[in-house]
């Protein structure tokens, strides 16, 4: 990979991240769902999962805007938040276990989503990017709702029912 020489090229770098993020999730997701007992988790995996595309496309749309390509950059870290989510997937657990270990394994991706979102749109913004800032700031709040009606769903009921 060559040098990162300054902010701007940091800035690409982490959009064909978050790029790389994006469609890996888009591949997992349909397996958490398909894996949920609880019909309100495996809506609100859904719900996501067409969340998702419409962020992947935003960020297409961002680095077409740059002149940049997403390139084939594969984002190690969500590899590896996704690989801990297929063996929760797979683990031998009653339902409601398994809901709430989905749950979690889920957050810890929506949290690095928010971190990579939250510095891409503050990078666009010291790049003077106001637009390109308003579209990640657009995907910075789905991320943040998304964990937040999931943190509802563990805390209301289902943390409960795995006791």
């Amino acid at each position: 990979m060559p040098k990162l020489k300054n902010l701007e090229e940091l800035f690409h770098h982490q959009l064909k991240d978050l790029y790389s993020a994006e469609k890996q999730l888009l591949e997992a997701l349909p397996k958490m769902a398909k894996k949920a007992q609880d019909p309100k988790l495996k809506a609100a995996f859904e719900a996501h999962l067409t969340e998702t595309e419409e962020q992947k496309a935003r960020i297409e749309q961002i680095c077409e805007k740059l002149g940049i390509s997403p390139g084939r950059m594969k984002c190690k870290a969500m590899e590896g938040l996704i690989e801990e989510g297929e063996d929760m997937i797979h683990e031998d657990a009653d339902p409601d276990v398994k809901d709430a270990g989905l749950i979690a394994e889920a957050q810890r991706i929506e949290h690095y989503e928010i971190s990579g979102y939250g510095t891409a749109a503050h990078y666009a913004d010291r790049l003077g990017m106001d637009d390109i800032a308003k579209i990640l700031r657009t995907t910075l709040d789905e991320e943040q709702n998304a964990d937040t009606n999931l943190n509802k769903l563990a805390k209301n009921y289902i943390n409960q029912q795995a006791m």
